[in-house]
């Protein structure tokens, strides 16, 4: 189809849910993507954070091809091999925690709302009920997920809210610590919030929390669906912290591009849950877990986390060679390949456009926020193509001012 019939037709058929910009892809091979008119891209967004080892990599579909040729999906009624063996991958290379298999990071957040609360009214209270969230960060589009989200402007229209979800300022500590009360169960928190705009937690706001839930007997979750599977250099942001969980999400390139999500919960909640608690049907079915098991093992075998680390640092420093050469770069902040460039002008939809425009995909959050997520295999000469596009969107954007 060519560009024109496929807009037709989503606008004929489909809900108006997404502001979809003028491009439809048809093909991909690693860090690389064509439209319909065959105009290459470099991709430095990589499906939001998902396609973490790129698009078409041969082992990867080798893997889905192979399973979808075996068995595709049963139920949770039975058994189901590769879903064992990747709880026991995701549990050694956690440190300990159990699993449990959604399709998206909304349901892997909403199941850990519900183990959390239900762990806390077994345990501690049947007061127990209230989340502590930060403002600004983003957890999800299910009605509770968009309740835990800290930014009114996703819960406008859905009222009534479901209760019990109580927001605080991000890295502050003292916040958190004023906000629990006897009816807490958990906090739940991003070690990096990505769709604000890309802000790390400092140090000291994660090990507090961590000692505030021991002290108060809180379960501690994590939301690491964007910052998980590698992004940050480490396979879970977490560890640049040194600080753990009691639960954690996981989901965005966990399969690689297939849709997954899943619940990680550590030995001290994870007897919250009995049977007949929580369910999915294609939650864990054979041909995710085939990709996500692939995933791990090219993970593995081609050092794809490290090379975050590496080329992530690489492209941070390029893209801070910006702050001195163009004075509309105010601050390059993330960590591994989860990157943001902020503006201190409104110009971050026409930077996005000129980048298109010279085949390099980003996305413009919000008027001065411009976010970078690439797949984990980019080379040292792609960031440095990239980097290059982007100093001269600037010098563009500049010029037009």
């Amino acid at each position: 189809m060519t560009l024109p019939e496929v807009v037709e037709k989503t606008e004929k058929y489909l809900l108006p849910t997404y502001g979809r910009l003028p491009l439809a892809f048809v093909r991909g091979e690693g860090c690389r993507l064509w439209d319909t008119e065959g105009k290459g891209y470099l991709d430095c967004l990589g499906g939001i954070a998902v396609c973490s080892l790129g698009h078409g990599h041969p082992k990867l579909a080798a893997a889905i091809a192979e399973q979808a040729k075996t068995l595709i999906h049963t139920s949770n009624l039975y058994h189901i091999p590769p879903q064992a063996e990747l709880a026991e991958k995701l549990y050694h290379l956690s440190g300990g925690y159990k699993s449990f298999y959604c399709n998206s990071g909304a349901e892997a957040n909403e199941g850990a709302l519900k183990l959390a609360r239900k762990w806390a009214k077994t345990n501690i209270g049947k007061e127990r009920y209230q989340i502590i969230t930060a403002l600004d960060s983003f957890h999800g589009r299910t009605l509770t997920t968009i309740t835990a989200t800290g930014q009114p402007k996703y819960q406008k229209g859905f009222e009534p809210l479901p209760p019990g979800f109580v927001y605080v300022p991000y890295n502050d500590l003292a916040a958190a610590e004023k906000a629990v009360n006897a009816q807490t169960a958990a906090i739940m928190m991003e070690p990096i919030q990505g769709e604000s705009g890309v802000h790390p937690a400092t140090p000291e706001y994660l090990d507090g929390l961590r000692k505030l839930c021991d002290e108060r007997d809180l379960v501690l979750i994590f939301d690491e669906v964007q910052t998980g599977m590698g992004r940050t250099g480490k396979l879970f942001a977490h560890e640049h912290y040194g600080v753990k969980p009691d639960l954690m999400t996981l989901a965005k390139a966990l399969a690689g591009g297939v849709p997954m999500g899943a619940l990680l919960a550590n030995e001290r909640v994870w007897d919250g849950f009995k049977p007949g608690d929580h369910a999915s049907t294609f939650g864990g079915n054979y041909l995710a877990c085939a990709a996500a098991l692939a995933v791990l093992r090219i993970y593995e075998e081609d050092g794809v986390v490290e090379n975050a680390a590496a080329v992530g640092k690489h492209l941070r420093a390029a893209l801070e060679s910006l702050c001195a050469e163009c004075g509309t770069v105010s601050e390059v902040r993330g960590l591994g390949l989860m990157l943001a460039v902020e503006f201190n002008r409104s110009v971050a939809k026409e930077v996005q456009e000129h980048c298109l425009a010279n085949g390099l995909i980003v996305n413009a959050i919000g008027e001065n926020i411009l976010r970078l997520a690439p797949p984990l295999i980019l080379t040292v000469a792609e960031a440095d193509e990239a980097a290059a596009i982007l100093r001269q969107a600037l010098a563009a954007t500049a010029d037009a001012a």
